[in-house]
Formats: C-alpha cells, structure tokens, sequence
C-alpha cells in the first residue's frame, strides 16, 4: 500500500523518516524449502506442548485473568539454566523487544554508539527510532570485527556474536578487551546463536558492571513463534530495563510464553541433543557447498554466509527460489555476493546440494 504525503500529514515527524526493519519472507509456496531466517528445522521440546497444553484445559482463567508481570518463574528458570541469580535477568517479548528497551535505557547519550557495518540489521533502525547518535565501524577484509576500533569515546558499543549475518565469532578474549577498554559506556553482546558454537559472555557478567548479555529463545529452543528473549547482567542494570519496560508494557509476556519458555530451560537435554544435529549438519553442509565451489565463512551460528564466484549471488538466489528453496539475500555494499542459508535438517539440505549440483550449477 502507497501513503501519500498528504495522508502522511497524520504522522509524528520522526515515523515520517523511519525506515523500518524489513524481516526475511514468510512466503506460501508449496513444497517450500525455507532457509531464509534461521528457524530451527527441529521441534521445541515435547515438554513445551505439555506446558501449554496445561495453560488451554484451565483456559478459562488463564485466558481472563493478567498474566505475571514480572514472568518470575521463567527468570527463574533462566537464571538456573544460567547459573546466574534472578537478579540478573530481565525478560521480554523476543530478544528484538529487549533490544529496544537496551536502546532506551543505555544508548541515547552525547557520544555515539559503535556497531559494525555489516551486523545485525535492526541496530540503525533502533538508532533512528530512539535518535540514537552512531559511529559504524568496518569489519576487515575477513569480515572479522576489529577490537581495537572500538578503543575509542563512545555512548556505548553493541555486538552480535556470533555476527550476523556472517557467522563469525569474537572470543572472550576480544571482548573482555573491548569492556575493560570501555568501563564508562555499556557494552552489549547480543548471543542469539551463542548456543550453535560460541562461547557466552554471561560468565563474565559478575567481573564487568558496564556488560548486557542478550540472548533469544527463538533459535536453539525453536521458539520463534512465541517471542521470548532475556537479557543478563548485573542489578543495576536489570533496573534501568525494567524502569523502560514498566513504563512501556507491564504485562510484556503472556502466559503461553512463560511457561512454554519454562518448560524449555528445565529441560537442558533435549536442548543440547537438537543443538548438536543443527552443528554437525552445518559442518556436512559446509563440506558439500565447499565441494562445489562456494567459499564459505567460519560459523558458529545456524546459518552459513556462503558465496560462489562463479555465479552472481542475486541471480542465484533468484534460481533456487524457482525452483522453490528459499535462502537470504543482502543487496548491499561488501555482501552483495553472499548468500545466507539457513541450517535445515539433513534432509533438507541435501535437497539444496542436489538442486545446485543437478540443476542450476550444470
């Protein structure tokens, strides 16, 4: 649908300069094969549907009646499986949520926030939102983040590890650097597929009081459609997102979620067996498209940033969609030639092998 300017007369002055976040396609096509936004090809686990199947035969109350504000189990659950207290855990609809409230809370200072340019797609679109000032700072040639370009003043500094949509991961190391060069700004790592082969910054939460953790259930716990996200750090920070999102939603998670969520974290090892299959089927994946000629970076995430130099990566795209397979496209500056592909099931990706082997890479 297009707004005219007239009917944009109506709009806040800001919303009128937005340009808003634009997720990967949902699309209805039969016998799809969908590798474009890093779902889990696996269920969450059999205890989640016991959960809410509990939630739907006391529907009556549990429908009518406010769920938790505070979503106390579940911060409980998560701060056991996390091996933090309760008070380091702050709760929201979707990492995406806790976010924006992170955005409010921390960034909007005199000096600018530093991210990488190639990251995680929502960070400038916050930025306009909130009139976040930024510094973008190039990854190298390698696509690998720079530590000491973010040794420099700044309002705060965010990080996906690992990168999206490279894949690529910063070590502890790095980024204990980054913080113990920047005890005056809040320095953010945003994990939402720490759990496909990075190492987590949570264990150094306790020795860094400038550290937020963000992470999202909807990758390694196969959550995505009920939007559950949390952040760790240490009380005084927990204390200004909850003084954002009181005054934003009270009641942020519904009860379907919390316990959903719940049921998930209590239990670690169908967690952990799902989260294996996804890894040793990236590594598979990344052998045959290595095999046929695609330069593939490091992951550690549930996707691969893959390119193949003999093919334009917006027409490759474009053929594997005819042919009803789905993969993420970028047309931007530095990654127009890389594909992001989501890790499916062994099945599914030697569906997609077998179509570039047999029918576009002839």
């Amino acid at each position: 649908m297009k707004i005219t300017a007239e009917q944009m007369r109506f709009w806040s002055p800001e919303v009128r300069e937005l340009e808003p976040y634009v997720p990967g396609e949902q699309p209805k096509i039969q016998n799809l094969l969908k590798l474009n936004t890093n779902e889990n090809p696996y269920p969450p686990s059999p205890k989640v549907v016991e959960a809410v199947q509990k939630i739907l035969e006391n529907s009556a109350d549990a429908l009518r009646l406010y769920p938790d504000p505070d979503a106390s189990e579940l911060k409980q659950a998560i701060a056991k499986q996390q091996k933090v207290a309760v008070e380091n855990v702050f709760v929201g609809n979707g990492s995406d949520e806790v976010l924006a409230h992170i955005f409010k809370a921390f960034f909007i200072q005199e000096l600018p926030l530093l991210y990488p340019d190639i990251t995680y797609s929502f960070y400038p679109v916050y930025s306009q939102f909130f009139g976040v000032k930024t510094k973008v700072l190039p990854l190298n040639d390698d696509f690998e983040i720079v530590v000491d370009d973010y040794k420099q003043p700044n309002g705060g500094i965010i990080i996906t590890n690992p990168n999206a949509p490279t894949s690529i991961d910063l070590g502890l190391s790095a980024i204990e650097d980054i913080l113990q060069a920047n005890p005056n700004s809040v320095v953010v790592i945003d994990e939402a597929y720490v759990d496909f082969g990075a190492e987590s910054a949570v264990s150094l939460v306790q020795r860094y009081d400038n550290l937020v953790v963000c992470q999202t259930t909807s990758k390694s716990r196969s959550l995505a459609g009920l939007r559950v996200g949390f952040a760790i750090a240490q009380p005084h920070l927990i204390a200004a997102l909850e003084a954002v999102k009181n005054s934003f939603n009270s009641y942020p998670m519904d009860r379907f979620a919390i316990a959903a969520a719940v049921a998930s974290f209590e239990d670690q090892a169908y967690f952990e067996t799902q989260n294996a299959k996804v890894i040793a089927s990236r590594e598979k994946l990344v052998a045959q498209l290595s095999e046929l000629g695609f330069k593939v970076l490091p992951s550690s995430a549930n996707f691969i940033f893959a390119s193949l130099p003999s093919k334009d990566a917006g027409e490759l795209a474009s053929e594997l969609r005819e042919r009803g397979i789905i993969v993420r496209y970028f047309n931007k500056p530095r990654i127009n030639q890389f594909l992001r592909i989501t890790i499916g099931t062994d099945e599914q990706n030697q569906r997609l092998v077998d179509t570039l082997k047999n029918e576009i890479l002839v």
